[in-house]
């Protein structure tokens, strides 16, 4: 079925030059109550607007989903006592991962807003563009449920006594929030994963091929749905489906079994400081954030993490755990930079990943990169085609500064191996916690913290009370 579907991709991009053409600015919404006449095109542009503008929220990816699946694992330790991710650092009960609320839930509503009603023929506009919404809410929709998914329930087949449930889903809109979550049971992890599918294959031919670090990236497009798609065969553990997506998506964004099409070693540091980042297939785009609520700068993920702006908060660094793992020579150890901390003894280490360069505190967020693609298909191969996961790992490698990994790693070893470059190559990216937990593995600590046991409630996020106390058939995860 994915050949078929590849088979008809349009590689001339006009659905998104027509859609790129139009200014899509607006107000993120605030509520699931549509605001906006959804008469013709552009009003659908909004919602299109508002879904994208969710997923930069600082509850999401603007924040908490880079953050804290690498604090709760392994990679980054806090260095001043602010009270801020020190309860994820040291995996106190509740304190997780949540992103059940408005910001995701709002989203898949944008979403089913634009799916139910865009095909309506009272819709005025052009088809070639209400294709490419749709093809981008088909898109969003899966990236916002593959995230309450691996947040709030376990991997198909990484069960812990039998207990399989996922999020609430939802594929009708609703206009009140209430609504949203009220008097739904959860559905199963696997019935996610497969409408999940069944979105990125509805998206994979409507919404067309943009090259690698094109502005055409800040869209759902083909090479990012492919990618999804890969990426959520591995975590459902569907190796031969993961290596055969990630091999189509190399394939059409002219990725090399060689490295290229991927930076050259000197670029690296310097990529996360271009809009887009050359490397990116999907990223989302900061413009102008009102930071007069809340915690102001200090919400921004160049204030959290870096120390290149005077007013910046810098209170979470690289933990010296992988800062070790870094090999002589591996370009990505410079994406942190040693500095010094007051009341920290010692040397700390601050991001050059998330230094504010469009200024303001703001950068661009890269969500699916080039690089992935040669891990995912990596993992993917290392039972059956142990050689073929190597030399994806060494064409990754060599564009890292680094030469190839030892020609004989085959079985646990080679997957660590692959976990590692993982760690290594998507620091503060947000991948470190889930990579260990859809393998089954404990999670490791640093600094005297103790590892988190893989049969441990905490794998699984909390949900809100307040939600289930709203809706009596939401089942708490197990141990809350």
């Amino acid at each position: 079925m994915l050949d078929r579907i590849i088979n008809k991709i349009v590689y001339s991009g006009v659905a998104f030059l027509l859609f790129g053409c139009t200014d899509l600015t607006t107000n993120p919404r605030q509520s699931l109550t549509p605001e906006i006449a959804l008469n013709d095109v552009s009003g659908y542009q909004s919602v299109a607007n508002s879904m994208y503008n969710r997923a930069t929220s600082f509850g999401y990816y603007g924040q908490t989903m880079m953050i804290a699946p690498e604090i709760l694992s392994d990679n980054l330790k806090t260095i001043a006592n602010t009270g801020r991710y020190q309860g994820e650092e040291a995996n106190s009960d509740r304190d997780h991962i949540n992103i059940w609320g408005l910001a995701v839930y709002g989203g898949i509503n944008d979403a089913n807003l634009i799916i139910e009603g865009i095909d309506d023929e009272e819709v005025s506009g052009e088809e070639e563009v209400k294709s490419f919404i749709k093809g981008d809410a088909y898109f969003m929709r899966a990236l916002f449920y593959f995230d309450l998914c691996r947040v709030y329930g376990y991997e198909p087949g990484r069960e812990v006594n039998g207990f399989n449930l996922g999020p609430i889903m939802r594929l009708t809109p609703t206009l009140v929030a209430s609504e949203a979550n009220e008097y739904q049971s959860r559905s199963t992890v696997e019935e996610v994963y497969e409408q999940i599918e069944s979105d990125l294959l509805e998206a994979i031919p409507l919404v067309g091929y943009v090259p690698i670090g094109s502005d055409g990236v800040y869209y759902a497009n083909t090479g990012a749905a492919l990618t999804l798609l890969a990426r959520l065969y591995l975590y459902w553990g569907k190796m031969a489906e993961a290596e055969e997506a990630a091999s189509n998506a190399m394939r059409i964004m002219g990725l090399l079994t060689n490295g290229e099409g991927l930076l050259e070693a000197d670029q690296y540091v310097q990529g996360f400081s271009r809009a887009p980042h050359p490397e990116s297939l999907f990223e989302l785009e900061l413009r102008i954030v009102d930071w007069s609520g809340g915690d102001g700068v200090n919400s921004s993920l160049n204030s959290l993490v870096s120390d290149n702006e005077p007013a910046a908060q810098f209170i979470i660094g690289a933990s010296d755990d992988l800062m070790a793992a870094y090999e002589e020579g591996d370009v990505r150890k410079n994406c942190w930079s040693v500095t010094t901390r007051e009341g920290i003894e010692g040397d700390v280490y601050a991001s050059r990943k998330w230094t504010g360069y469009k200024g303001d505190f703001l950068e661009n967020l890269p969500i699916l990169r080039a690089s992935e693609l040669y891990l995912i298909r990596a993992e993917a191969r290392h039972e059956t085609n142990p050689a073929g996961a190597r030399a994806d790992i060494n064409a990754l490698r060599s564009r890292r500064g680094l030469g190839p990994i030892d020609n004989l790693l085959s079985g646990d070893a080679l997957l660590n191996r692959i976990l590692l470059e993982r760690r290594l190559e998507f620091a503060l990216e947000g991948h470190r916690w889930f990579d260990l937990k859809r393998n089954g593995k404990d999670i490791t600590k640093h600094d005297g913290f103790l590892d988190v046991p893989y049969t441990d409630y905490r794998i699984l996020s909390n949900i809100p009370l307040d939600e289930i106390t709203l809706n009596e058939k939401l089942e708490q995860n197990p141990g809350y």
